[in-house]
């Protein structure tokens, strides 16, 4: 079992460009999934801010994350999570899955910007089909914003007008954005995903 930066066990070291589609083919569809850390302690001050752990709440609200996800059907081939334990232990309560994805804590996602985000996301296996990130704002809320694009937000209508408006206020601890891709990791920038839906711990059963 591997130990983790920041001291959670039981998350498996991969690499950032795993080969995980059948005979190394190419998906047309890729899936972006992005998860901003659960809620974390902020009452012990001797902690640095990478050392913080999530809170109850928060453990709380992750495994209802989990819970919605296994329903869904999201199950990343990669997963590429900040070195912070807050990030590292938000990533524990999703696990196991029941394909077991490449996992790849990485100091650079830690408080990343958007344009830092993506830099690791254009290193991705274009044979990978789907990846979760695991952050923090506001470089995920950027992000999420920046593969939305302005123009999705004019021409939405019906029910994506109120999720776009939702992503719009904010990006909060817990929530889970899906994203579908049908570019390449590459070039992946501006406008260059469809968000599918946006879940926030208030919309789960217990997520608080």
């Amino acid at each position: 079992m591997v130990t983790a930066p920041g001291g959670t066990r039981g998350i498996k070291r991969g690499n950032v460009q795993p080969e995980r589609s059948a005979k190394g083919s190419i998906p047309a569809l890729r899936q972006l999934l992005l998860l901003r850390h659960a809620k974390s302690l902020w009452d012990d001050p001797k902690l640095s801010d990478h050392a913080r752990p999530l809170n109850a709440r928060g453990r709380a609200s992750a495994r209802s994350m989990r819970a919605a996800m296994h329903e869904l059907g999201l199950s990343p081939d990669l997963v590429l999570v900040s070195s912070a334990r807050r990030t590292l232990q938000t990533l524990e309560s999703l696990l196991p899955w029941d394909d077991a994805p490449l996992i790849e804590p990485m100091d650079a996602l830690y408080l990343a910007s958007a344009s830092a985000m993506l830099d690791v996301l254009h290193d991705v296996a274009e044979t990978v089909r789907s990846v979760l990130l695991i952050g923090h704002n506001p470089g995920l809320h950027e992000l999420a914003m920046t593969l939305v694009g302005a123009q999705a937000y004019a021409q939405a209508t019906g029910a994506d007008v109120e999720m776009l408006a939702r992503l719009a206020e904010g990006y909060p601890t817990g929530a889970l954005a899906e994203f579908s891709l049908t570019g390449p990791w590459g070039t992946l920038g501006e406008g260059g995903g469809r968000m599918l839906r946006f879940l926030a711990p208030r919309d789960l059963p217990d997520g608080r």
